[in-house]
C-alpha cells in the first residue's frame, strides 16, 4: 500500500511538471522562441530535451529515494547478494541509445537546415570592426555602418540606463519579412560574433573568411543581438539591432538610402 502511495504522488508530481510547462516557456529565463522557423526548431528541441532530463531525474531520484526509505536497515531488510545482471546492463544502455538516436535526428536535421543557404532572396554582407559593424547589402546599392548609440550620460551613470542600454545602434539592419536573407559575415580587425537571438542566428566574424549564415524572419519588429566573442576594451559596447519590417516598407527604405555611413539617419520612420 506504501508503495503505490508513493507511486501516485510521483505520478502527481510529474503531472505537475508537465502542467507548468506551457507557464515555463514564456517566462524571460527560458530560452527564446524567437521569430524564424529555425528558431521555433531550435526551441523546440531545446524543450524535448529538458522535459526528457526532468522525466529522467524524476525516476532516477524517485527510485533512488523509494530504495532509501523502503529497504533501510531499520526495517530488517537483507542486502541483495548479487553482483551483476546481465538484463539490467542491458535495459539502461539500450533505453540511453534510443533516447540519444531520438535526439540526434531532429537535431541532424534542424543544424543541416541552419547550414542551408541556398535559394536566397538577398545578400548582405556584415564586417565586424573595434567595435561596431559594417552593412552592406550586395546588389542594393545601401551599405553603412551601425555603431552604438547608448547616450554616454547612461554609461556614465549620470542618467538613468532605458529598457535597452547597451543594446541600441544609430543605424538599424533593415530586413523584409517573408525574405530569406543571407549573411556573408567576416572581420576587418580581429575576431567578432554576430548574434541575434530571436533569429538564432550566431556566426563568428573571422578576419579573412567568411562565414555564411542565414535567416527569414516571420514578424515584424525590432530584435536586438550583440557582438559575442571577447574583441577588446568596448567589446560590450558592440550591439545588433535588426529592423523586420513589410516588403512594401523594405523597398521604400532601399530607394530612400544610398550609400549611407555611421552618422547618416535613416530615412525610415521609427
Amino acid at each position: 500500500m506504501m508503495g503505490n502511495n508513493w507511486i501516485k504522488r510521483v505520478c502527481l508530481f510529474g503531472s505537475t511538471l508537465l502542467a507548468a510547462s506551457s507557464a515555463y516557456a514564456v517566462q524571460p529565463y527560458n530560452l527564446t522562441q524567437g521569430v524564424t522557423d529555425i528558431s521555433a526548431d531550435v526551441y523546440g528541441l531545446h524543450m524535448i530535451a529538458f522535459w526528457l532530463c526532468v522525466a529522467i531525474g524524476v525516476v532516477v531520484f524517485g527510485v533512488m529515494f523509494y530504495s532509501i526509505f523502503a529497504h533501510r536497515k531499520s526495517k530488517g531488510v537483507q542486502p541483495a547478494t548479487f553482483h551483476e545482471s546481465t538484463t539490467a546492463e542491458a535495459i539502461w544502455t539500450f533505453i540511453p541509445f534510443v533516447i540519444l538516436i531520438g535526439l540526434a535526428l531532429p537535431a541532424t536535421k534542424t543544424l543541416i537546415a541552419m547550414e542551408d543557404t541556398s535559394d536566397y532572396d538577398m545578400t548582405i554582407k556584415i564586417t565586424g570592426y573595434q567595435w561596431l559593424w559594417h552593412y552592406e547589402y550586395i546588389d542594393e546599392g545601401v551599405n553603412f555602418y551601425s555603431a552604438l548609440d547608448t547616450p554616454r550620460t547612461q554609461i556614465n551613470n549620470i542618467d538613468n540606463k532605458n529598457q535597452n542600454y547597451l543594446l541600441e545602434v544609430d543605424n538599424q539592419l533593415v530586413l523584409p519579412v517573408g525574405k530569406k536573407v543571407r549573411f556573408l559575415i567576416t572581420s576587418n580587425d580581429v575576431i567578432h560574433s554576430w548574434w541575434v537571438p530571436a533569429l538564432a542566428v550566431k556566426k563568428d566574424a573571422v578576419p579573412g573568411f567568411i562565414n555564411e549564415a542565414w535567416t527569414r524572419i516571420n514578424e515584424p519588429g525590432v530584435y536586438r543581438g550583440q557582438c559575442a566573442e571577447l574583441c577588446g576594451r568596448d567589446h560590450g559596447f558592440m550591439p545588433v539591432v535588426v529592423r523586420a519590417v513589410p516588403e512594401a516598407e523594405f523597398d521604400q527604405f532601399l530607394a530612400a538610402n544610398t550609400t549611407l555611413d555611421k552618422t547618416t539617419e535613416y530615412a525610415l520612420a521609427e
